[in-house]
């Protein structure tokens, strides 16, 4: 159960070293890392994890929920950008190459590109977070289809297909290659 007081000083450091330890711990060894690590990582005791954190779930939760505020962070500035003149396409063809890059790298934004388009009912944080990201995805899709850049049947869950089959486990150049040849099948020219 969750307190509306504010954490103590030193249980708000905690938290923090638990959040960044188990950050950094899922993006090298993926959620599946124990919680015995993320603990030793966080220099704190198992059972203060666990204070904070009752099990894995939340606090692998937590992990992917902020690695979905980068996403929808992502997704909004290239909204933005094409508000500013950018064209619609090259921000969603640079979106899919940032998200590639990371989570090629990151597991924890891994999981959460795995998570995009799955039922979040039971974690609300997680709903508002993936709403930003298609809101912002989507428009884009809307814009580039209407600058005739984008082929007009691509629609959203096509999108997650993609994000779904992401070769993160290959070597740059066969990312590279593997988006060359999906953006060639996504244009309208």
């Amino acid at each position: 159960m969750t307190s509306s007081r504010p954490l103590r000083a030193d249980a708000a450091r905690n938290r923090t070293r638990i959040m960044t330890a188990a950050h950094q711990q899922i993006t090298e060894h993926g959620p599946e890392v124990s919680m015995e690590q993320i603990a030793a990582a966080a220099g704190v005791a198992v059972g203060t994890l666990y204070k904070h954190f009752p099990n894995k779930s939340d606090l692998v939760t937590a992990v992917v929920a902020a690695s979905f505020v980068t996403l929808a962070d992502d997704a909004e500035e290239c909204l933005q950008r094409e508000g500013r003149g950018s064209p619609a396409m090259a921000e969603l063809t640079g979106f899919l190459r940032r998200l590639m890059d990371t989570v090629a790298h990151n597991r924890a934004v891994k999981a959460a590109a795995d998570a995009l388009g799955a039922d979040h009912a039971a974690h609300p944080a997680m709903q508002e977070v993936e709403t930003r990201v298609t809101q912002a995805l989507g428009r884009l899709i809307g814009i580039a289809q209407a600058q005739g850049s984008l082929r007009a049947d691509f629609t959203l869950d096509d999108l997650y297909l993609m994000l779904s089959t992401l070769p993160a486990d290959q070597p740059p150049t066969a990312r590279a290659r593997w988006l060359a040849l999906l953006l060639t099948g996504l244009t309208s020219r």
